[in-house]
């Protein structure tokens, strides 16, 4: 479960490589118990122990496993949650991850498609359960590359928790099969865009970051975002710390070089337009 760029690296790509802890079988136990083989989308991109997310016992369903991560950003610890796209049998427990977490954004950076069984998880009107777990579709405009939707979720078991007010951004900008987007302005939109919101309207909610895999694509984005905030706190650029940071919980974060050199180039159009 070890990772390395796929191509060849640049001499600090190399490094980051070499630096890179590997994930061994006995880290990742509790992905690796049989009952959780099937909430796994792929065999060789799993969670660590130590950085898992657990969700909260529900009448009539004890599991507490979920494929996710959480990730330190610049400043706050835990303050991601890298994910795989739901399969079908997992969106509830998708839903669950958002609410026991206090999520109050979810990037998805990946396409529906469901030869790769990767179903839409949200109503686009209306009411959906999922469990004890209440999705209501709030609104949704759509500008450049992102579809924002807002949700208002609740857990119909415990009322006295009230409701969340969750900001779904869809990015439909970076086509499948690419290693990155076509368009720097278009990325760094989104990430402001989840900036904004966080900072304005969500307090210390977490953002729960997904794309087919959670890591690759996901990867880019937080290392984009935890690079932007290091600009603005310490006027610093420093990817390669941003990445490595990342991959101490989860090796398979920014998984080509062309995807380190993505983050580069934002940066570049960070300063430039700051």
């Amino acid at each position: 479960m070890a990772s390395c760029f796929r191509t060849t690296a640049s001499p600090q790509a190399s490094t980051l490589n070499m630096v890179t802890p590997s994930l061994r079988a006995e880290d990742c136990s509790i992905a690796l118990l049989p009952r959780n083989h099937d909430k796994n989308r792929f065999r060789d991109v799993l969670p660590a122990d130590r950085c898992l997310p657990f969700l909260i016992a529900m009448d009539g369903d004890s599991s507490n496993y979920i494929n996710a991560t959480l990730l330190d950003s610049y400043s706050q610890p835990s303050a991601f949650i890298a994910t795989q796209h739901p399969l079908p049998t997992t969106v509830k427990d998708f839903w669950r991850l958002v609410f026991d977490y206090h999520c109050t954004a979810i990037v998805m950076l990946n396409q529906l498609d469901h030869t790769q069984f990767c179903p839409q998880y949200w109503p686009e009107e209306g009411v959906l359960r999922h469990g004890p777990i209440q999705v209501e579709f709030a609104g949704c405009f759509i500008k450049g590359d992102v579809t924002n939707r807002t949700f208002r979720v609740c857990n119909v078991t415990r009322p006295q928790d009230g409701y969340r007010t969750v900001q779904h951004f869809q990015y439909s900008g970076w086509a499948p099969r690419k290693d990155v987007p076509p368009s720097d302005v278009s990325f760094l939109q989104l990430v402001a865009a989840v900036d904004k919101w966080q900072e304005e309207y969500s307090g210390d909610g977490r953002v729960l970051i997904h794309c087919l895999n959670g890591s690759a694509r996901t990867g880019v984005f937080c290392a984009v975002t935890n690079t932007c905030e290091m600009i603005r706190r310490q006027s610093i650029v420093d990817v390669f710390y941003s990445v490595k940071t990342l991959r101490n919980n989860k090796p398979n974060m920014v998984d080509t070089l062309s995807q380190y050199q993505f983050c580069y180039d934002i940066a570049l159009e960070y300063v430039d337009s700051a």
